[in-house]
């Protein structure tokens, strides 16, 4: 399986640290000004009801994908009792419900209750016996509510980028995590190369969209001095709030600049798991780095 995700969407890893042998092939919401917890709750409960429906439209259904190999890379197996931090409308948590079947448990948990009432939702709609194994927590992801070691895996999706508090978050994963098992955190892959990760965007684009939409969507694309900063700006102010804009909520979208801008790159995600105990973490590149996915061990 692993092979097969390696060669649809190539995967690379920053950093030194490595995996043992036996390593298987939030949603935060952030705005220019606000700092706080409850400011990006208060964004997260508008969001909600229309919150997947958007993933799909402006991911191109990619982020369908990125989510499973992320489950994959927890190492959750059935039986198991995993966590999804940050679990929003519960896509990472149904799919994780589906490795740990009805004899395991997935606690998922999140700062705002609309998501979890989304999500809640989902679940009623949904018939097979593994996703009854699931239970909604509204909680905080710095301050879990949850004994020592107590859980086979964790993940989070798009959670730790908007994160108040984004080391004791982890600090947090790991002491909650049993010995020898795995976080797998995905979200946007930061780059420090700029000029590389702007050609990046281009091809994930081109692969998925046509190249007649990238001329468009790019229109000084040969002028590589801006960077992926120019790119993503600018398809964020002209693709991703136009779209948030067809159900009034662009002020809402434009957050993602802002949290993107000031997120992690894989070697900083590395350092930041290995600074909170793990024992490695690796940061995998994915969807020709469009994406990220740090996976750590303690």
């Amino acid at each position: 399986m692993a092979a097969l995700l390696g060669t649809v969407f190539p995967v690379t890893f920053t950093g030194h640290n490595q995996l043992p042998a036996k390593f298987p092939s939030r949603r935060r919401i952030v705005v220019k000004s606000s700092t706080s917890s409850d400011e990006r709750q208060i964004l997260f409960n508008r969001i909600a009801p229309v919150y997947d429906n958007l993933n799909d439209l402006l991911s191109l259904g990619q982020h369908r994908i990125w989510k499973n190999m992320s489950v994959s890379w927890s190492g959750a197996r059935r039986g198991d009792k995993v966590l999804d931090l940050c679990c929003g409308s519960g896509d990472l948590a149904f799919l994780l419900s589906e490795k740990v079947g009805p004899s395991g448990k997935v606690m998922s948990l999140d700062f705002s209750s609309e998501q979890l009432a989304v999500a809640a939702s989902r679940q009623k709609l949904r018939g097979r016996s593994c996703y009854k194994c699931i239970e909604w927590i509204e909680g905080d992801a710095t301050d879990l509510p949850f004994d020592d070691c107590e859980f086979d895996a964790i993940t989070m999706g798009y959670g730790l980028r908007n994160v108040v508090g984004r080391d004791r978050a982890m600090r947090e994963m790991y002491r909650v995590l049993k010995p020898g098992s795995r976080v797998s955190i995905l979200d946007f892959n930061k780059s420090d190369q700029s000029v590389t990760t702007f050609m990046q965007v281009l091809v994930f684009l081109t692969r998925r969209c046509g190249c007649l939409i990238c001329e468009f969507m790019f229109p000084k694309a040969n002028n590589l001095l801006g960077g992926f900063g120019y790119c993503k700006d600018w398809m964020i102010d002209n693709v991703v709030v136009p779209v948030a804009t067809l159900y009034n909520l662009a002020k809402e979208y434009e957050y993602l600049k802002y949290s993107i801008n000031g997120y992690l790159t894989g070697e900083e995600l590395e350092a930041l798991a290995m600074e909170a105990g793990f024992s490695s973490a690796r940061h995998y590149e994915i969807s020709g780095g469009f994406m990220g996915n740090l996976v750590a061990v303690r």
